[in-house]
């Protein structure tokens, strides 16, 4: 039975001009009837803001967000979050803009969601593959994801991964204002909240590969955040504060 549900797909950008306009036309084939595409640039000396105007102004699916300056992904999907509630739409998706989130994986994440309520596209349950990631990384993300399940009493294989279809009304609850993280911090704390307030979460396994075009993100400071957030998060839900 096919499912209508209106979704929009938060994307945010910086630097991606490469990546931007393939990942935008391989949307196209996966997106839901009436869905949205919502790139969250944060001025990019690259110009792919300019080149996100453009391709909204050919394709009616797609909305640009201008930010005025880099502030880390968390704030980027803050702000994509809001301007997605303030629509009608039902599910809200995040997804890397690198490709590193296979597209076609986007209707089994909307589909997973008519019984969860957050669903995760896992790299470490049964299924889910990295194949061309390095032992170090590899030890560092993995590593990562058991840290915090370990701090936060967690069952949830894949904590700290970007690939992610929300119901709104899980965002609407879980007050967007109190959250400060950013990179991985930021994704396990949105999944840490959820929980916490009773919600469904649900991970299906995806394939994640390494970006082909443009640069990683990652920094020294992405993961320290992870390191000193997540016990904290824990003195939070203690302290009665989640």
């Amino acid at each position: 039975m096919i499912w209508t549900v209106r979704t929009t797909i938060c994307l945010p950008t910086y630097n991606e001009r490469e990546n931007l306009e393939p990942m935008v036309r391989a949307l196209t084939d996966v997106l839901p009837e009436g869905g949205r595409v919502l790139v969250i640039d944060d001025n990019s000396p690259d110009g792919t803001g300019d080149l996100a105007d453009r391709l909204a102004a050919e394709l009616p699916f797609l909305d640009v967000l201008h930010r005025e300056r880099k502030e880390g992904i968390g704030r980027a999907y803050l702000a994509g979050f809001r301007q997605a509630l303030a629509s009608d739409a039902e599910l809200i998706l995040e997804m890397d803009c690198d490709f590193s989130h296979d597209p076609t994986d986007i209707p089994r994440l909307i589909d997973a969601a008519r019984e969860a309520d957050l669903v995760l596209g896992s790299r470490y349950v049964p299924g889910g593959r990295i194949p061309n990631w390095g032992a170090v990384r590899r030890f560092i993300s993995r590593g990562g994801c058991i840290y915090a399940q370990l701090m936060l009493s967690l069952r949830v294989r894949d904590l700290t991964g970007g690939f992610k279809c929300w119901r709104r009304e899980v965002l609407e609850r879980i007050d967007l204002t109190a959250i400060h993280s950013n990179g991985y911090a930021f994704q396990i704390e949105g999944t840490y909240r959820a929980l916490r307030a009773g919600y469904r979460v649900a991970e299906i396994p995806i394939t994640f590969v390494d970006r082909e075009a443009g640069r990683s993100k990652m920094s020294r400071a992405i993961v320290l955040e992870a390191i000193w957030k997540v016990p904290l998060l824990r003195l939070f839900a203690l302290s009665g504060k989640i």
